[in-house]
């Protein structure tokens, strides 16, 4: 569902996918190729949020005041970034949680469940897990760097190969 707030309307790539479960309200900016999947909610009613280009915000996230994905990063299931910036091809994992004015950097991963306090910066290409999350290692495998790539692959079989069926 797309639905604007105060004068402000989703700004929606033509590339992009929203499932019809989502909700993005208000302020908010979808770039090519970016998705949102079922149950997602990206409220912009108290700051823009802005998920880059092949971007992914997987079921039943949340994204809320100036949260930015940069290109190619992933929120994973049930996760939240609120007012924080997440670097290109980063991920944030299931139910992890990152908090106001929080960066985490380019290629970098916040393991299920983890908290990243407000104004934290997690380097580049860092694991960080816990609460509150901490550095545990650096981050090198290729088959995360393919995750956001697997979203744009995995939206296009959606757009193309799913049908309502309950009217």
């Amino acid at each position: 569902m797309l639905r604007s707030f105060e004068g402000s309307e989703p700004d929606v790539a033509d590339t992009a996918h929203v499932d019809e479960t989502a909700v993005v309200i208000g302020d908010v900016v979808l770039e090519a190729d970016a998705s949102v999947w079922p149950n997602a909610t990206l409220r912009g009613d108290h700051g823009r949020i802005v998920v880059g280009e092949g971007a992914n915000v997987q079921d039943n996230a949340v994204l809320h005041e100036d949260a930015e994905l940069e290109s190619s990063a992933t929120v994973g299931h049930s996760a939240i970034a609120h007012d924080a910036t997440v670097g290109e091809r980063a991920l944030v994992g299931m139910n992890a949680v990152v908090l106001d004015g929080a960066r985490v950097g380019e290629g970098a991963v916040v393991a299920a469940g983890s908290v990243v306090t407000e104004g934290t910066e997690v380097p580049p290409s860092t694991l960080v897990a816990g609460s509150p999350a901490e550095p545990k290692g650096e981050v090198d495998d290729p088959r995360l760097e393919a995750t956001a790539d697997r979203y744009v692959e995995l939206a296009t079989r959606h757009e193309e190969g799913s049908e309502r069926l309950d009217g």
